[in-house]
C-alpha cells in the first residue's frame, strides 16, 4: 500500500502498539497460509530468516526437501483494523525462497513476476489489474456454522430494507478504506444474497495481494455480522453465480499501450493482437481461470456468465468486452474468471495469453456484436464461436495441450495444479449426488 523501508515498519509496529505480525503467502490452490510471530521476532523476519516447513504447504515441497524461506514484501505492511482491542495484528506478505536463496518455482507470487519479466523483455512496463470480485452472504447457525438461508431478497442494485447485507457490505468497505484501499463502488448483485465490491485497479502483483487481502476482509467481518461469506462460484442452483471480471491494461512508459486515438474502437495494433492472443488460449487458461469442479455449473447460458470463446466492444455476452473507456482507462475485460481462482495464477495465464498473441502478430477473429446466447449452435459456428470447456476435466485436457499456458505455469506448478485438480475431478466423478437419487431411485 506504500513503500516502506526496514526502518518503517520497525517504527510503524512501534507506534501503532502491534503485538504480532502474519506472514503471509499463497499455496498453488489460492488458500492464504500465514507463520505467526510475536512482534520480538521482527527483526528475523525483516532478515528474511524465517522459515517454514513446504511439506505441509499443498503443492510446495516432499518431506525431504521441507525447509523454505519468507521473503517479506515491505510494501505490503498493513495492521489489521478488527484486531485492535485484543492486542493489533499486521501484515506482511511474503515470496517464498529455498534455503540457498534462490525463487521458489511453486510459489505463485514469484511465478506472475517472472511472466512480468517476459513483458519488460517486450518493451513494456507495467501490467494492470482491475478485479471485480463478487460473493455471497449467508447466515450462520447456533453453532456458527454456514446455512443455505440467504439474509437478503435484494436483487442488482436494490437498497435496504430489501438489501439486509447493506450494513455487512459497508463495514467491509470502512475497515478496507483504513487498511488503504481505495473503493470505486459497492453494490447487491443480481442474485439474491449477492454482492460486490470494487477497489481501484493496481499493478498486476499489488492487486492480487489487494485481492487475498479482499478476500480474508470480507470473511472476517461477515462473520462478525453473523453471516458466512463465500467466493464459491456457483452455490446456488437457478441464480446467477460468482465471477471476478479481471481488467486488464498494458503500459508503456507511462502510456496505455492499448490505446489509439485513431484505431478501430479506438484501440491499438497491441490491443488486437492482446485480445487474439486470449481467444486464442481461451480454453487452456480456464482450468486456471475456473479451478473447481463447482465453477462449470456457473459458465452455463442465461445467468450472464460467458462460455463461449468470443469477443466484442458493446455487448456482455462473450467473454472478452472492451468497457466503452478509452485514453488512459482503456482496457480489456476478461469475464470468464471466478473468484476461487488463484489471482497470481490467473494473472499469470492471462498476461501470457495476451503476449502469445503480441510475440506471434496475432488477428483477433471478427467481433460478435450480438447477443450470443440467443444464437444456435450453426450461427455460432458460423461466426467462429467456440464453445469454453464445460467441465474441470475437459479444461484440464485443454491445458495439458497448450504450450503457452502450461509456460505460463513453470513446470512445478502445473504438475502439481493438475495433480490435485484430477483427484478432485476424480472424487466428484464417483460421488453419487442427491440428484441422481432423486433421479433414479423411484424408476429403476
Amino acid at each position: 500500500m506504500g513503500k516502506y523501508t526496514r526502518e518503517d515498519i520497525k517504527r510503524l509496529a512501534e507506534e501503532e502498539n502491534v503485538k504480532f505480525i502474519r506472514l503471509q503467502f499463497t499455496d498453488i490452490l489460492g488458500t492464504i497460509k500465514n507463520v505467526e510471530i510475536p512482534v520480538s521476532q521482527l527483526d528475523k523476519a525483516l532478515d528474511n530468516d524465517m522459515m517454514f516447513d513446504g511439506s505441509s504447504i499443498e503443492g510446495f515441497v516432499r518431506i525431504e526437501e521441507s525447509d523454505m524461506k519468507l521473503y517479506p514484501d515491505l510494501d505490503t505492511w498493513v495492521v489489521f483494523p478488527w484486531t485492535a482491542e485484543k492486542g493489533k495484528v499486521a501484515r506482511l506478505i511474503c515470496d517464498i525462497y529455498t534455503p540457498d536463496g534462490t525463487p521458489f518455482s511453486g510459489d505463485p507470487r514469484a511465478n506472475l513476476k517472472r511472466i512480468l519479466k517476459e513483458m519488460e523483455e517486450l518493451g513494456f512496463t507495467d501490467f494492470n489489474l482491475g478485479p471485480e470480485p463478487e460473493f455471497f452472504l449467508f447466515k450462520l447457525d447456533q453453532n456458527g456454522e454456514p446455512t443455505l438461508e440467504l439474509n437478503d431478497n435484494g436483487g442488482y442494485f436494490d437498497l435496504a430494507p430489501t438489501d439486509l447485507g447493506e450494513n455487512c457490505r459497508r463495514d467491509i468497505v470502512l475497515e478496507l478504506e483504513e487498511m488503504g484501499f481505495e473503493i470505486e463502488a459497492s453494490h447487491h448483485e443480481v442474485a439474491p444474497g449477492q454482492h460486490e465490491i470494487d477497489f481501484k485497479y493496481a499493478d498486476a502483483i499489488s492487486a492480487c495481494d489487494d485481492i487475498q487481502t479482499f478476500k480474508l476482509v470480507v470473511k472476517t467481518i461477515a462473520r462478525k455480522h453473523g453471516l458466512h461469506a463465500t467466493f464459491m462460484p456457483k452455490p446456488l442452483f437457478g441464480v446467477n453465480g460468482s465471477g471476478m471480471h479481471m481488467n486488464l491494461s498494458l503500459f508503456k512508459n507511462g502510456k496505455n499501450a492499448f490505446y489509439k486515438e485513431d484505431g478501430e474502437l479506438q484501440l491499438s495494433e497491441t490491443a488486437y493482437q492482446f485480445i487474439a492472443g486470449i481467444v486464442k488460449n481461451a480454453e487452456a487458461f480456464t482450468a486456471i481461470c475456473n479451478p473447481t469442479v463447482n465453477s462449470y455449473k456457473r459458465l452455463v447460458p442465461g445467468y450472464e456468465a460467458p462460455c463461449y470463446v468470443a469477443w466484442s466492444g458493446q455487448n456482455r455476452s462473450p467473454l472478452i468486452r472492451i468497457p466503452a473507456s478509452r485514453g488512459m482507462s482503456t482496457r480489456v475485460e476478461v469475464r470468464s474468471v471466478d473468484p476461487a481462482a488463484n489471482p497470481y495464477l490467473a494473472m499469470a495465464v492471462l498476461l501470457k495469453a495476451g503476449l502469445d498473441g503480441i510475440k506471434n502478430n496475432l488477428t483477433p477473429p471478427p467481433a460478435v456484436d450480438r447477443n450470443i446466447y440467443a444464437m444456435d449452435k450453426e450461427e455460432r459456428e458460423a461466426e467462429g464461436v467456440r464453445d469454453l470447456p464445460a467441465t474441470l476435466a475437459a479444461a484440464l485436457d485443454a491445458l495439458k495441450k497448450n504450450d503457452a499456458i502450461k509456460d505460463a505455469l513453470g513446470e512445478h506448478i502445473l504438475e502439481h495444479f493438475i495433480e490435485a485438480k484430477e483427484i478432485e475431478w476424480d472424487m466428484f466423478r464417483t460421488q453419487v449426488h442427491p440428484w441422481e437419487r432423486e433421479q433414479y431411485m423411484s424408476m429403476y
